[in-house]
Protein backbone atom coordinates (compact mmCIF):
# COMPACT_ATOMS: atom_id res chain seq x y z
CA UNK A 1 0.00 0.00 0.00
CA UNK A 2 2.94 2.33 0.54
CA UNK A 3 3.89 2.14 -3.13
CA UNK A 4 0.32 2.97 -4.16
CA UNK A 5 0.27 5.87 -1.71
CA UNK A 6 3.46 7.30 -3.20
CA UNK A 7 2.10 6.99 -6.72
CA UNK A 8 -1.13 8.68 -5.74
CA UNK A 9 0.74 11.36 -3.82
CA UNK A 10 2.47 12.59 -6.97
CA UNK A 11 -0.90 13.18 -8.61
CA UNK A 12 -2.87 14.35 -5.57
CA UNK A 13 -0.20 16.78 -4.38
CA UNK A 14 0.05 18.64 -7.68
CA UNK A 15 -3.73 18.82 -7.91
CA UNK A 16 -4.21 20.13 -4.37
CA UNK A 17 -1.27 22.53 -4.61
CA UNK A 18 -2.62 23.96 -7.87
CA UNK A 19 -6.11 24.27 -6.44
CA UNK A 20 -4.85 26.06 -3.35
CA UNK A 21 -2.75 28.46 -5.44
CA UNK A 22 -5.75 29.26 -7.63
CA UNK A 23 -7.85 29.89 -4.51
CA UNK A 24 -5.14 32.23 -3.18
CA UNK A 25 -4.99 34.14 -6.46
CA UNK A 26 -8.76 34.43 -6.81
CA UNK A 27 -9.06 35.73 -3.27
CA UNK A 28 -6.72 38.60 -4.16
CA UNK A 29 -3.40 37.44 -2.73
CA UNK A 30 -1.01 37.99 -5.63
CA UNK A 31 2.29 38.22 -3.75
CA UNK A 32 4.83 35.45 -3.31
CA UNK A 33 4.30 34.60 0.37
CA UNK A 34 0.55 33.75 0.24
CA UNK A 35 1.09 31.70 -2.92
CA UNK A 36 3.88 29.69 -1.28
CA UNK A 37 1.79 29.20 1.85
CA UNK A 38 -1.13 27.97 -0.25
CA UNK A 39 1.14 25.54 -2.09
CA UNK A 40 2.55 24.27 1.21
CA UNK A 41 -0.94 23.73 2.60
CA UNK A 42 -1.89 21.77 -0.52
CA UNK A 43 1.27 19.68 -0.17
CA UNK A 44 0.54 18.93 3.49
CA UNK A 45 -3.09 18.04 2.76
CA UNK A 46 -2.02 15.65 0.02
CA UNK A 47 -0.34 13.27 2.47
CA UNK A 48 -3.46 12.11 4.36
CA UNK A 49 -5.63 12.34 1.24
CA UNK A 50 -3.27 10.02 -0.66
CA UNK A 51 -3.22 7.60 2.25
CA UNK A 52 -7.03 7.50 2.47
CA UNK A 53 -7.45 7.03 -1.27
CA UNK A 54 -4.89 4.22 -1.30
CA UNK A 55 -6.69 2.56 1.60
CA UNK A 56 -10.00 2.84 -0.22
CA UNK A 57 -8.59 1.35 -3.42
CA UNK A 58 -6.84 -1.64 -1.85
Amino acid sequence: MTRLTLLLFSIVSTTLMGTMVVIALVSGHATLQPILIAAAIGFALAIPVSWQVAKAIS
